[in-house]
């Protein structure tokens, strides 16, 4: 997941269930993805303004959508493909066995999931779309 709304509270998914029916859970997950939508990180942007209207492959992407209890940054359903940009906050050991918890449900759900640090969208835009496009 994306990093959050400037001034927001990290949520985690999973746990909005927790005294909440499956209709209010899923209203506030669409919020989330709203906000982290119209909140995009620069790198976010700079990747988005790549992969939508299907510019690469002819493939359509989505952004910041949801699958089970996760958002996730970008979706191509026809590839089964997910790409996800990483900031800083995710070379934390906490973290990254989150995102492996995460990563595994996604391929559990039959999805292959690439991941980017942030710095490879700067450093490297031309090299991140190739792979993207060779996964």
């Amino acid at each position: 997941m994306s990093s959050p709304v400037q001034g927001e509270e990290v949520i985690n998914p999973l746990l909005l269930g927790e005294g909440k029916g499956e209709v209010e859970v899923m209203k506030a997950i669409k919020n989330i993805t709203r906000a982290l939508r119209k909140n995009q990180t620069p790198w976010e942007s700079r990747l988005w303004r790549v992969l939508r209207n299907r510019q690469v492959n002819n493939l359509k992407f989505r952004r910041q959508c949801n699958i089970g209890p996760y958002i996730v940054d970008f979706c191509c359903y026809e590839k089964k493909l997910i790409v996800e940009l990483d900031g800083s906050q995710h070379l934390g050991s906490e973290n990254r066995g989150r995102d492996q918890e995460r990563d595994s449900f996604l391929r559990d759900k039959g999805f292959q999931v690439i991941r980017f640090h942030n710095n490879e969208i700067n450093e490297n835009l031309e090299g991140v779309v190739e792979t993207i496009i060779n996964f």
